[in-house]
């Protein structure tokens, strides 16, 4: 009985050893958000009408661009369902377009998901989370009434 408890006790200590660990690299992530050649900034609006903004991995098939929920922090795909006018910088671009964004389902997100596995290491380093998808499509900005 003694061993089961210490075996338990080992078990509970390398959890919130791991936990801590994915808690520090999901941090490190969301407070550096490092860009890439392949990064785009998605800004996302409140009910309110504050803005914030996330980089994000740009991802394209077919001519569509794709962001992915690789991560434990997913405020801006919450806040992009609820209000899905975002507006996004695209990589090499300075400036912020209107796009709508449309999470996938179906054989869109099947297709999605097996051109961009997670590898393990990444799914480790993470902690597991549930991943989403989302199409971010262009979209024309109103037009200015006339005069």
């Amino acid at each position: 009985m003694k061993t089961f408890k210490w075996f338990a006790i080992l078990l509970i200590l390398l959890f919130v050893v791991y936990a801590g660990f994915v808690i520090q690299f999901e941090a490190n992530l969301g407070y550096s958000q490092p860009m890439r050649d392949t990064s785009l900034v998605l800004a996302t609006f409140g009910e309110s009408g504050d803005r914030r903004e996330r980089v994000l991995s740009l991802r394209q098939i077919d001519g569509n661009d794709y962001v992915a929920v690789n991560h434990w922090p997913r405020a801006w795909y919450s806040r992009a369902v609820a209000n899905p006018e975002v507006e996004v910088r695209m990589p090499g671009i300075d400036t912020f377009a209107p796009y709508t964004a449309v999470p996938l389902v179906g054989a869109e997100l099947e297709r999605v998901e097996e051109a961009y596995p997670v590898s393990l290491r990444l799914k480790i380093w993470t902690g597991f989370p549930p991943r989403r998808f989302m199409r971010l499509d262009p979209r024309t900005p109103a037009a200015a009434p006339n005069p």
